[in-house]
């Protein structure tokens, strides 16, 4: 069980696993086998640094951000939050993860929605929320697990597809997928961007001119740098010296915040690295994969590998998810809810992102824009109707933001409540 687990939560693994068998199966020499298996994994596990830099310094972003604006409340993040559910429901957790996956290859064989999907950390995190809830109402171990992984499988190949047309906007084939649980915002998004805003698509956000003494904007990079150093010294300066130099350690608490946006950006640099690298690898093995197996499937991988198609979108995004948030917090204060949900900004970052790389596609920078901006009060207000649930089973001061599982948690939910 702990090998399964492991492996289908390690997309890096699970990904050179697949890149082995598909070039296998093209019946590549077995140096162009172990070679082109090494690259998908090592390309993911460079991604996945660039993405842990970026979020380290988005955590204490989060820390300067609540303490100089004095926010308390409940912190989405999904990893606290499987963690203390992992502690209490260790096993359902893990026998819906790996459930769920087999029913994944299921329903890609069998129906039209041929994803597979490989971002095994949201699937995990998804296995939970189902777990809890399944539990809640009493049902078996067994019976949980049956009905948790029969729904994350059909999930894992449904949702992807409501992205489809989007994605071959963005990349100009139907060789990919996204695979991340945010997919009805990321399709909410787009679908905002083509109805709303299609007359402007040709305006995107990586067209936009910009004047001489704002020309190194131009430059994905140093823009990104610009923009989080900003962000950053704002959140230093409300918070206060004697904060910042508590996470700044030995580092002088004014060069801290510049420092950080800079670690940032290596971060993005490294992560689109990465992508670039397994994408290729990945990507041209699955064919075998498609022909043999699955006829007509194609992977379903984490949002960094949109990234590059509008980098400047993923910024734009992140922006306007994060004020949405924001906003969001004071409409829960000004009602008085009992749950105030704070908008992790790393969380804004990688689904606030990629709602404006899909709301720019057909939209431009204005379908970035409002496609993020909805997807930032869906990562706010929907984790606060589950929370209560969630308490009760033992997860407290943290949740799971991501709007698929709250929405098909909601369902889940409200329809096991008819019955009781």
């Amino acid at each position: 069980m702990d090998i399964l687990v492991s492996l289908l939560s390690n997309p890096a693994i699970l990904l050179g696993i697949v890149a082995f068998i598909g070039l296998a199966a093209q019946k590549k020499s077995g140096v162009e086998v172990i070679t082109g298996s090494a690259k998908t994994a090592i390309g993911f596990l460079i991604f996945g640094i660039g993405a842990g830099t970026m979020t380290v310094a988005l955590q204490k972003f989060n820390a300067m951000f609540q303490a100089g604006f004095h926010i308390t409340g409940v912190i989405t993040s999904p990893e606290a939050a499987t963690a203390m559910a992992q502690s209490t429901y260790a096993f359902v957790t893990s026998a819906i993860l790996i459930i769920g996956f087999i029913m994944n290859l299921v329903f890609a064989r069998i129906t039209p929605f041929k994803n597979v999907f490989f971002t095994g950390g949201h699937s995990l995190f998804f296995a939970c929320v189902l777990g809890l809830i399944l539990k809640f109402h009493g049902f078996s171990d067994g019976m949980a697990i049956a009905i948790g992984g029969t729904i994350l499988g059909f999930c894992s190949a449904f949702l992807p597809q409501l992205c489809q047309p989007f994605m071959r906007k963005m990349t100009g084939n139907d060789d990919q997928a996204i695979g991340h649980f945010n997919m009805l915002a990321y399709a909410l998004s787009g679908w905002i961007g083509k109805t709303f805003f299609s007359k402007w698509g040709e305006y995107t956000t990586e067209t936009i001119h910009f004047p001489k003494y704002l020309s190194f904007f131009r430059d994905f990079l140093m823009g990104c740098a610009s923009v989080m150093a900003l962000l950053f010294y704002v959140s230093a300066l409300a918070a206060g010296p004697d904060v910042v130099q508590k996470l700044a350690g030995t580092t002088n608490w004014l060069v801290f915040p510049g420092l950080l946006a800079l670690q940032f950006t290596a971060g993005m640099s490294v992560l689109m690295t990465g992508v670039r690298m397994f994408l290729g690898e990945i990507v041209a093995a699955f064919v075998a994969i498609s022909e043999k197996f699955i006829p007509g499937s194609r992977p379903a991988l984490d949002v960094p590998t949109v990234f590059p198609y509008a980098p400047t979108a993923v910024i734009v995004g992140f922006l306007c998810s994060y004020a949405a948030g924001l906003l969001a917090i004071v409409v829960m204060v000004l009602m008085d809810s009992s749950v105030i949900i704070i908008p992790a900004a790393h969380i804004c970052f990688f689904s606030g992102g990629t709602a404006g790389v899909f709301g720019n596609s057909f939209g431009g920078w204005r379908g970035a824009v409002a496609g993020s901006f909805v997807a930032g009060l869906l990562l706010a207000f929907l984790p606060a109707i589950l929370y209560p649930l969630f308490g009760q089973m033992g997860v407290m001061g943290s949740t799971f933001p991501n709007v698929d599982y709250n929405v098909v948690g909601m369902i889940l939910n409200g329809g096991l409540n008819l019955f009781q």
